[in-house]
């Protein structure tokens, strides 16, 4: 899955939160200062391209909805940052969030009895 740009991210943000939409209304949801109508349908195109966002057609006008979910993206972003960033090791991905987090020992047994609970049989 290729990586978005923070502008993608924000547009796949606005499309995940609101379903289908057309251009006019992705800006609309858009913060101040406003992107020109031709840079928002760019982008959309260039998510199109890349797989994140498919159309449907209404007359003239291209209705956009998110191709790829949340999860899936976010999934597939933290495995890139696990990969990168600590090796490929979940045990140091883990390690260094525990160390920057103080968690309190309720929140570590949950944390636990969920890893355990979706833990895969080897």
């Amino acid at each position: 899955m290729k990586k978005l740009t923070e502008r993608e991210e924000e547009l796949m943000e606005i499309l995940w939160d609101n379903g289908p939409l057309f251009v006019r209304e992705i800006i609309d949801r858009l913060p101040e200062p406003k992107p020109h109508f031709n840079t928002v349908s760019t982008f959309v195109r260039l998510l199109e391209g890349k797989g994140y966002v498919s159309h449907e057609k209404f007359g003239s006008s291209y209705r956009y909805e998110a191709a790829v979910s949340r999860e899936k993206y976010s999934h597939s972003t933290l495995r890139d940052v696990v990969d990168r960033y600590f090796g490929s090791s979940i045990k140091a991905s883990v390690s260094a969030l525990f160390s920057e987090e103080k968690l309190t020992d309720e929140e570590i047994r949950q944390l636990v009895e969920t890893v355990i609970s979706q833990r895969k049989p080897r």
